[in-house]
């Protein structure tokens, strides 16, 4: 079942943004040029500058700041850190890089582009590799030439982690990339809105709202909360509202959505 679900899990991750990018250029508001910049300012600002980050101040294998085993710390600092890193490169990709694409299309494309990017890297890199090691792990291949290469024991972690996780567990795993998606959008406009009334109060409220949606996964992450289906139902929450948001800020971007 793990095949299967790490299946559905690509699925869900890789053909839902890929349709709704083919679904905006059918409606005619996608913008190929948003879209590469909210890519590419997730990857810069998210997998690497965030990165960076977090290889100099936590420690590696455990979710803990270096010199302190603070879950609180921990947890303030994840959750500020991914709404830092992220919102302020929405803001630079909107200053600098799209001055002559700040529409409402322009927003939800740069937040296709970055939660699509995003729903890739984690949820379709992720469930490729579960495929392949399952099919290592059933063809003998994996104790062979990959186990005798771990640490003790961490071979059989991954193996027990692989053919055992529950199918539900992966169709969360892509699920979550949908509510992800739709929080991406929304932000995305949001600091789009205040790019275009020069307020940079409205970058602060995405980051606090980034933030603040990031710290009960981080507390999963930690520990400290335990149950998966109460963190997903809450983030669940966050994307009908963000699904809200989306539809109901179209008027402030003026008629057609275009900018003054």
């Amino acid at each position: 079942m793990g095949v299967i679900g790490a299946a559905v899990q690509l699925a869900i991750s890789l053909f839902v943004p890929v349709g709704l990018a083919w679904y905006g250029r059918k409606k005619g508001w996608l913008s190929w040029k948003a879209l590469g910049v909210g890519a590419v300012v997730f990857l810069v600002f998210s997998q690497v500058l965030e990165k960076a980050l977090h290889i100099a101040v936590l420690e590696p294998g455990r979710p803990a700041l270096k010199g302190t085993d603070s879950v609180w710390l921990f947890v303030l600092y994840a959750a500020l850190a991914a709404g830092v890193f992220e919102e302020l490169g929405r803001y630079v990709g909107f200053r600098w890089l799209l001055k002559q694409h700040r529409g409402y299309g322009d927003g939800l494309s740069f937040g296709l582009g970055h939660g699509g990017t995003e729903a890739v890297l984690l949820g379709v890199v992720g469930a490729v590799n579960v495929i392949v090691l399952a099919s290592l792990i059933q063809s003998g291949s994996f104790d062979k030439t990959i186990a005798p290469s771990l640490p003790a024991g961490q071979a059989e972690l991954i193996k027990e982690q692989v053919l055992h996780t529950p199918f539900a567990m992966y169709v969360l795993g892509g699920l979550e990339r949908l509510f992800a998606l739709a929080v991406h959008v929304a932000l995305s406009l949001l600091v789009l809105l205040g790019v275009r009334q020069r307020q940079f109060r409205y970058v602060l409220y995405a980051i606090l709202l980034h933030t603040a949606m990031d710290v009960l996964p981080v507390l999963y992450q930690a520990k400290v909360v335990k149950n998966i289906w109460v963190v997903e139902g809450v983030l669940l929450i966050w994307a009908v509202a963000a699904v809200s948001f989306i539809r109901r800020i179209k008027p402030a971007f003026g008629q057609g959505g275009e900018e003054r």
